[in-house]
């Protein structure tokens, strides 16, 4: 039955009452007695009891949906209220949830031409960076090798000085072009770009014990690109914010899927909102619709969980 006719039908059962009462043996005197007064006032009461409670049946649907609405998040996708109630609040949450299939996939979409663009900007800026950049300063440094050689010996230790530092500046410029992209990633692949990426890391304070399984499935581009994007994002993350010492940084196969843990012994997440790097791991996790879990680990610290299923036609 229609939330309609069932409020319909409530207030026309009120009604008929009332009218019976008022045209029955049912009178009340003047002034009124006592036990008038107590039956018109438990009639009421029961009335009202019974119009809540066909009330709240009714509209439990709505809020449900009403909590739905008010929890969800495009970047968790497949949560949906449960189609219940009557005509109209079954059409509701249907309508809703069709909105939201729709806006998922609109999300998704958007999200990977983005992202796209995103990594062809990257690898535009590190191309050019190596090329232009890097070819500047290294010809910088063979000007002051040479100007070294032939600089009297009180203007020597300012030139070596002034050596040092365009070295430092031309590694700086190589490793910036390594993060934006990742030459090692196109040529030997992941497993190897994630062993350069925790070597990386660990000269820079945080030990990184990376543990890849001996045969891992073949993958396509985008989802390597991910996983890669995504273990970057967390070990920066654990630099930056963790306080951590060891990283564990792992790659199996489970149950079809490749699996991506990495789990630090720091300070752990907290109740700390998610910044701008756990929503850009999302987004990328939504790609290749993978799910992503972050949150704190087995012995504490922060783990950040990427489960991705193996696609047809992966191809190296």
């Amino acid at each position: 039955m229609s939330l309609f006719w069932r409020i319909f039908l409530l207030n026309a059962a009120v009604l008929v009452v009332a009218a019976t009462l008022l045209l029955g043996p049912v009178t009340v005197s003047t002034p009124v007695l006592p036990g008038e007064a107590l039956a018109v006032v438990v009639g009421l009461a029961a009335m009202l009891v019974v119009s809540a409670f066909v009330l709240r049946i009714g509209l439990a649907p709505l809020q449900r949906l009403s909590r739905a609405m008010t929890t969800a998040d495009l970047l968790r996708p497949g949560r949906r209220p449960e189609v219940t109630g009557p005509s109209e609040m079954a059409d509701l949450i249907t309508t809703y949830n069709t909105m939201l299939d729709r806006l998922e996939h609109d999300r998704a979409s958007s999200t990977s031409r983005v992202l796209s663009a995103q990594e062809a900007e990257r690898q535009r800026i590190a191309q050019e960076l190596h090329d232009e950049v890097g070819q500047t300063l290294t010809a910088v440094l063979l000007q002051l090798r040479r100007v070294a050689d032939r600089a009297p010996g009180d203007l020597r230790e300012e030139v070596a000085l002034a050596q040092e530092a365009t070295r430092g500046s031309l590694d700086e410029i190589r490793r910036i072009a390594r993060r934006l992209r990742p030459g090692v990633l196109d040529e030997l692949g992941l497993v190897s770009a994630l062993r350069a990426l925790a070597a990386e890391f660990t000269t820079h304070g945080v030990q990184v014990r990376p543990h890849f399984a001996g045969e891992l499935p073949a993958l396509d581009d985008e989802t390597e690109l991910v996983l890669y994007r995504v273990a970057q994002e967390a070990l920066t993350n654990t630099a930056r914010h963790a306080a951590a010492d060891r990283v564990s940084l792992a790659l199996d196969e489970i149950a079809g899927a490749v699996e991506l843990r990495v789990h630090d012994d720091g300070k752990g997440i907290g109740d700390a909102p998610e910044g701008a790097g756990i929503r850009g791991m999302r987004e990328r996790a939504l790609l290749i619709g993978a799910t992503l879990t972050v949150g704190p680990g087995e012995h504490g610290g922060t783990e950040v969980v990427l489960r991705a299923a193996v696609r047809d036609g992966a191809d190296r």
